[in-house]
């Protein structure tokens, strides 16, 4: 279960980097699209012409105002295939930028994290955000293959651990103090981009204290213990996906991502603002 879960978090940032890249923003401005319209459309673009209650059921930690103010009027000025198109583009102009398509390993790298990928999509259920997207069409190139595959991959994740912290008990903003609280995320990078008003983030806070889950901004001994739950739950949920490369496999693929997650963090797509 290490060797999968380096694997996911050293290709990760392939993934992640379109969610701040000026690319994304360039070419979702280019359809209509403005502020966090960008972000919510071309994430739920594969649902179609996605609601702002799939929306926050499915992304889970974002205030619901917030939501709503970009959804449904993202879809008067675009439709989902143009948004999903934009993003696979912006995707690849972005990876390219940082020369991600000429390191040495690509064929090999995409071809486990496909592997992966696919055993993914043998097992859908009750993972609806991961499932929508395994509908899409794979692309043409290398690096945007990649990008897919490991897309793929963390929305797979990323539903069983919205399921993990449902059976604790953490709802969405209790979820990010708990974030926070780990020192792992900047707060005020957690507090900006979900948009949860001061008051309601120290609700959500004063209730983990009571629960026995922070001391006051920090997490206690409780809440440590149940964070390393949540994360070892969520691995093991991952597992369908990593399993298909044997302990061998996922070896070589974490061996393998280290360059490609390094090239996206040194060339400043992960940068925020």
């Amino acid at each position: 279960m290490k060797a999968a879960r380096q694997a996911w978090r050293r290709l990760e940032p392939v993934h992640a980097m379109i969610y701040f890249v000026p690319e994304g923003r360039d070419r979702f401005g280019a359809l209509g699209l403005r502020g966090m319209q960008g972000y919510f459309a071309s994430r739920g673009a594969a649902f179609g012409r996605a609601s702002a209650e799939v929306v926050i059921a499915t992304f889970y930690n974002f205030n619901p105002d917030l939501v709503r103010r970009a959804l449904p009027s993202a879809w008067d000025h675009t439709t989902p295939e143009q948004v999903l198109a934009a993003r696979t583009e912006a995707a690849g102009a972005a990876l390219t930028r940082a020369g991600v398509h000429e390191l040495a390993g690509l064929d090999e790298t995409l071809a486990l994290a496909t592997r992966a990928a696919e055993a993914a999509c043998q097992a859908p259920q009750g993972r609806p955000l991961f499932a929508a997207h395994a509908t899409l069409d794979w692309p043409d190139e290398p690096i945007t293959r990649l990008w897919h595959a490991q897309t793929l991959l963390r929305e797979f994740r990323g539903d069983g651990h919205v399921s993990c912290l449902l059976t604790e008990g953490l709802d969405g903003l209790e979820a990010l103090v708990v974030h926070a609280a780990s020192g792992e995320v900047v707060t005020a990078f957690l507090k900006g981009s979900r948009a949860w008003p001061e008051p309601e983030w120290e609700a959500a806070a004063e209730r983990l204290r009571e629960r026995g889950l922070l001391e006051g901004d920090e997490l206690s001994a409780e809440g440590k213990a149940l964070r390393q739950h949540i994360e070892d739950r969520t691995d093991a949920l991952a597992l369908p996906a990593y399993a298909a490369l044997g302990e061998d496999g996922c070896e070589r693929l974490a061996e393998l991502a280290r360059p490609f997650g390094r090239a996206v963090v040194d060339a400043g797509l992960l940068r925020f603002g």
